[in-house]
Parts: C-alpha cells; sequence; structure tokens
C-alpha cells in the first residue's frame, strides 16, 4: 500500500502565510492549540487552512482573522501611517504543535 501524499506545496502557500505573529497573548494562545501568523490582506481562511496543513503537515480545525488597522505615528514631528496587517489565529487538532520558532510540527 502506498503512504498517504500530504498536500502539495504550492508556491502560493508561500505568499498566503507571511510571518508568524509571537507576542505574549499568541504565546498564552498556544497552550489552546493555537497558533498565530501574518497573513497577505488578500488571503482568504480556506487559502490559510490549505496553506497552513500544507506548509507544517498538520491539521486545522479553525481560522480566525484579525484586520488590525495601521495607528498613525509622528516621527520628528512629520506625521506617518503604519501598515495595516492582518492576522490569522489557526486553531490545530488536539495533540498537533507547530513551534514558530523553528518551524517544526509535532
Amino acid at each position: 500500500m502506498a503512504k498517504p501524499q500530504k498536500a502539495a506545496i504550492d508556491n502560493r502557500h508561500y505568499d498566503v502565510i507571511v510571518a508568524p505573529h509571537i507576542t505574549e497573548k499568541a504565546t498564552l494562545l498556544s497552550e489552546q492549540n493555537a497558533v498565530v501568523f501574518k497573513v497577505a490582506k488578500t488571503a482568504s481562511k480556506p487559502e490559510i487552512k490549505a496553506a497552513v496543513e500544507a506548509l507544517f503537515n498538520v491539521t486545522v480545525t479553525g481560522v480566525n482573522t484579525i484586520v488590525q488597522k495601521g495607528k498613525t505615528k509622528k516621527w520628528k514631528g512629520v506625521p506617518y501611517t503604519k501598515s495595516d496587517v492582518k492576522k490569522a489565529i489557526v486553531t490545530l487538532k488536539d495533540g498537533e504543535s507547530i513551534d514558530v520558532t523553528t518551524g517544526a510540527q509535532g
């Protein structure tokens, strides 16, 4: 019998997942089998789920997204606006995890 093949890694998956979002709150979420990623602004929830499953070889049970609007700041008296950031909270199947510091799955 052939081994079940994992989902093929498409180059689009690397465009969907931009970076892990590592904060104190995101670290606390890891206790509930959740990982937080910065994702592309145009990425949909099914695209995010497919990308995480393909890249990290885990089973995703849910995806919640947040759009954090960029704040207005001043630098040397000149105002500017930070970029908007879309974040995805990805909930994994019980017993599975992703170590975002190394990219390893467990």
